[in-house]
């Protein structure tokens, strides 16, 4: 029973993720809860298989569908797969709770300046010269390569955010590229995850599958109802990211972040 509702939550995730980012915030909940008695490195491993699956999926519909600058992408890309990885060995000598207050800032920023800008991502009018998009590429995969392997939540809103602010795509194209920077900073984390046996496959399959068809679903949406329907479910993710962190923050949910934390961390100091 508890495979078919994580199979119900990789769905739903699936389907957010492709479009615009934030399925982890679906997903991640729904395993600790319904794996409570699992190591949380098994856990994260075993929901790593779903959100590779669903993210290669999107990814790919987006490729076949929406013109992409590969000269951004793929170093982004390249140096985002590097990143990732130091970013998840970095949790053991860096405190993630301080980030938190600059990433809850980020977020309420993101938010307010999508809403207020109404033509925000409404037309891919790429500004920057072909080794700008490189340059511009290679940092971007260093920032949210490490930002993702370290900490996590909110790297497909930020990097749609980045596309469209710094490279000027629009919606689509932006969720286009962070899509192919994800299955970068996705395949990283589980490839050391499958490394090390933290996945249960006979969950993890099931859920894959399930994050496969969600992905589907939405990347069909996404790309049949257009930049619009992106910008308005961007913007209500953003609002859920906030909340959570707010609730985690300043909440109940905030003690058990730190009990998760604490444990991340001694866990990654015995395996430094």
């Amino acid at each position: 029973m508890e495979v078919f509702y994580l199979c119900l939550f990789a769905f739903l995730a699936g389907f957010i993720d492709s479009v615009v980012g934030g399925g982890g915030l679906i997903q991640l909940p729904a395993l600790l809860v319904f794996l409570s008695g699992v190591p949380v490195p098994t856990v994260l491993g075993t929901g790593k298989v779903s959100s590779m699956a669903g993210t290669t999926a999107a990814m790919i519909r987006y490729v076949r569908s929406v013109k992409i600058s590969y000269l951004a992408i793929l170093p982004a890309a390249a140096v985002a797969f590097v990143f990732s990885f130091l970013g998840a060995r970095a949790v053991a000598h860096i405190n993630s709770g301080l980030l938190k207050p600059l990433i809850f800032l980020l977020l309420i920023l993101v938010a307010v300046y999508t809403f207020k800008k109404k033509d925000f991502g409404a037309l891919h009018a790429p500004k920057l010269s072909d080794e700008k998009e490189k340059l511009y590429g290679v940092l971007v995969g260093m920032a949210i390569g490490f930002y993702d392997g370290f900490f996590g939540p909110g790297t497909g809103s930020f990097l749609i955010f980045i596309f469209i602010g710094i490279f000027g795509f629009n919606f689509l194209a932006a969720s286009a590229a962070a899509k192919v920077v994800n299955f970068a900073t996705n395949l990283s984390a589980l490839l050391y995850f499958g490394w090390k046996g933290y996945i249960l496959y006979e969950v993890a399959i099931p859920m894959a599958i399930c994050s496969i068809i969600g992905s589907q679903v939405g990347t069909r949406t996404a790309l049949k109802r257009g930049t619009a329907f992106v910008r308005v479910l961007f913007l209500i993710v953003v609002s859920g990211i906030i909340v959570k962190f707010a609730y985690d923050s300043f909440g109940t949910g905030g003690q058990e972040l730190v009990k998760l934390s604490t444990v991340m961390q001694q866990w990654f100091r015995r395996n430094s």
